[in-house]
């Protein structure tokens, strides 16, 4: 018999878990099943963490996607481009000056590095009025790239990219790869970036969730609410179901629904990404 301690439990920290997963799991749920409700459902009085007699998901997604000529699936594709091209741009330039900050000795460094770390500190709802007359200077207003290139900009991404790549890569593998010959954009790409995927991936995801949940940036640089990304589209949609003084619109159901529907890709995302971080721990643990 294993004479190995059994691990003691903690009940007042097990229940404190306990509470915390069921007050993050109602809203989740309240959501789902409200999203099968139609109108009289939702404004019935009835059990509003339970579902209706009559559940009719696929009946509200068609109302969904057909409403004012499908513009929610047109805010989906928005805010899939915004995500995707913030989310690739913003890691690939946090890769890069993370790795140089934490690899290269150049003038100017600390300073620069730390003008990253004070921006930080910098709320990036304070930089959006700037951004705007900035852009608006420009003539990119009411575009994409008024969305997009804002978010290429990630901060917290450069110095994870920095801390993790100055831990992860030993300086001694960079040298042996140098010194058979591979030049600097080969040892990058084969020696070092390899050993960053854990970080690469936690700061795509991270950047990508960031661009899709944005709100303020997109509602302060867009004016054509088919160029919004969906985040703004059912504040837009909430408004108009506000100032319905009868209250038992349909549309609240679809903005019920359009939020369930919008989480969707940012959990297929989470769970397709996260055998990279295990792969990527697993090849660390092997080199």
């Amino acid at each position: 018999m294993s004479n190995r301690p059994r691990p003691q439990r903690n009940l007042p920290l097990q229940v404190f878990l306990g509470f915390l997963v069921v007050y993050f799991l109602v809203p989740f749920w309240w959501v789902i099943v409200n999203s099968s409700k139609d109108a009289p459902g939702l404004f019935g009085g009835g059990n509003t963490l339970w579902f209706a007699d009559n559940i009719d998901y696929l009946g509200n997604l068609q109302q969904l996607f057909t409403y004012d000529n499908g513009l929610y699936g047109r805010w989906i594709l928005n805010s899939t481009l915004y995500a995707i091209a913030g989310g690739v741009g913003a890691t690939l330039l946090a890769v890069m000056a993370g790795y140089g900050f934490a690899k290269y000795r150049f003038a100017g460094r600390r300073f620069s590095f730390a003008l990253v770390l004070g921006a930080l500190m910098v709320p990036a709802t304070a930089l959006v009025i700037p951004t705007f007359m900035m852009f608006s200077q420009l003539g990119l207003t009411n575009t994409i790239w008024a969305v997009i290139l804002p978010s290429l900009l990630n901060p917290f991404g450069v110095y994870l990219m920095h801390v993790y790549a100055r831990d992860a890569i030993p300086n001694e593998i960079l040298d042996a790869a140098r010194a058979d010959g591979a030049g600097e954009v080969r040892t990058f790409l084969q020696v070092a970036l390899p050993l960053m995927r854990p970080a690469v991936v936690t700061v795509l995801l991270l950047s990508a969730v960031a661009s899709w949940n944005n709100y303020f940036l997109p509602l302060a640089m867009l004016s054509d609410n088919r160029l919004f990304p969906v985040t703004v589209g059912l504040g837009l949609w909430q408004g108009i179901a506000s100032g319905n003084n009868a209250g038992t619109t349909s549309l609240w159901s679809l903005i019920i629904l359009g939020a369930l529907v919008s989480v969707i890709p940012l959990v297929i995302a989470f769970f397709t990404l996260q055998r990279h971080w295990r792969g990527g721990l697993s090849v660390g643990g092997l080199r």
